[in-house]
């Protein structure tokens, strides 16, 4: 358990966020298919990414084994999709919570490609025996309200395969901005991909690399925490660096969804400077269904400054770390709010005066539930995060960087 004690004055100070999770993956994913030399800087230290980089080294020169993703679930996906044309038998598994976690989706896909895939406890879930072997394209239809880490998990291998692939996407389609990072991604390396409507088209082909040296942006799911801190706080001035005004990643929406919220951001040189408290609106409403990472940040946000929202769009919340809509809930009414949550949605009323009596928050094993609600700490003097180890799964440096800005962490 961490306890959290705001600073007494004015907050000033710069972070060097980590490199963004969301590219890093799939840049490694890269790498694996493709076999090129290719040197990253700035490659997040997460423990999602760590666990990715030592998969694929695990995997390596061998035709046999087992992988232990642990909680990792975009290494799930990822990987499923890889072990399913690299040859050799493998068995994917994780922790209890990412056997609870569907994957029939992208199983069912890879199956109609020819790959040879058995759940090895629960039909539809983790544990997994995969027999790895050459796969060919064609058609596939995929749901997309589910997870977009299921197509991007086939467009990483596309180029591998022994035919076109024709990905139809069927649904109302979820993180849409994650896919198309993947399509940008692999035209960089020269994969020829057009993505039309709900259609997407990959010719096999080889990869070329243009540069042997990739540099990988800033994570702008990290930088929400500090949105949320600027918002929260009396006086901040917070400089991020390394993050990229026409980013690839869908949580670059954070400037304009936080001038709602009264935080003016500005772009300098080297990334970004946020300041707070500016105008806020009385009451916030979105529909998350592209940027499902940062409701979490969002809603605490609202709490704290005393905002009713309507968060909508929150469907693949409830097959994260943790079911995020009841983690929400609970923890939210724990603070004195009134909370209607459905299976895609949450809605908030804040009380006239938070309970700021040291509440312990629970994270329910999850980084972001941790990350999201330690701002509070500057309405909630003594607020305690419980398991504070969890963040490391995203953003290891998180408390360095909130005790460098004045935070008091006991």
């Amino acid at each position: 358990m961490m306890q959290i004690f705001p600073p007494s004055g004015n907050i000033k100070a710069e972070i060097e966020l980590p490199g963004s999770k969301s590219i890093s993956n799939r840049l490694l994913m890269i790498r694996a298919v493709s076999g090129l030399p290719i040197h990253f800087k700035n490659l997040s230290d997460s423990e999602d990414t760590i666990l990715l980089a030592k998969a694929v080294g695990q995997i390596q020169g061998k035709k046999s084994g087992t992988i232990n993703i642990e909680h990792a679930g975009t290494d799930m996906r990822f990987l499923t999709a890889h072990l399913a044309v690299k040859e050799g038998e493998w068995i994917v598994t994780g922790s209890d919570r990412m056997k609870q976690r569907p994957i029939s989706e992208l199983v069912n896909a890879l199956r109609e490609m020819g790959a040879e895939i058995s759940y090895l406890e629960k039909d539809g879930f983790p544990p997994l025996k995969i027999k790895g072997k050459k796969l060919y394209g064609g058609r596939i239809e995929i749901d997309g309200s589910i997870s977009s880490q299921f197509i991007s998990a086939l467009l990483l291998i596309a180029p591998a395969l022994g035919d076109e692939l024709e990905i139809i996407l069927k649904g109302n389609v979820v993180s849409l901005p994650y896919i198309k990072m993947t399509v940008e991604l692999l035209k960089l390396f020269g994969v020829f991909v057009s993505f039309n409507n709900k259609k997407i088209v990959v010719s096999p082909a080889p990869f070329n690399m243009l540069n042997d040296q990739f540099l990988v942006e800033s994570d702008w799911s990290a930088a929400s925490y500090w949105f949320n801190l600027a918002a929260l706080a009396k006086n901040a001035q917070i400089e991020l660096k390394y993050l990229d005004k026409f980013s690839l990643q869908a949580d670059s929406i954070l400037p304009e969804m936080y001038s709602k919220l009264g935080v003016r951001t500005e772009f300098i040189e080297k990334g970004i400077c946020i300041r707070g408290r500016q105008n806020v609106v009385e009451e916030f409403e979105y529909d998350f269904t592209n940027c499902p990472d940062i409701a979490q940040t969002i809603a605490v946000t609202c709490l704290g400054l005393g905002i009713k929202a309507n968060l909508t769009g929150l469907q693949t919340l409830k097959i994260k770390e943790t079911d995020r809509i009841l983690a929400l809930k609970t923890e939210l009414e724990k603070l004195g709010a009134s909370v209607e949550a459905t299976e895609q949605s949450l809605k908030i009323n804040p009380p006239s005066e938070l309970k700021v009596n040291h509440p312990l928050i629970s994270t329910y094993n999850d980084h972001r539930m941790a990350m999201s609600f330690a701002p509070l700490a500057i309405i909630c003097p003594g607020l305690k995060i419980e398991n504070p180890d969890v963040v490391n799964k995203s953003y290891p440096a998180f408390w360095d960087d909130l005790q460098h800005s004045g935070f008091d962490l006991g």
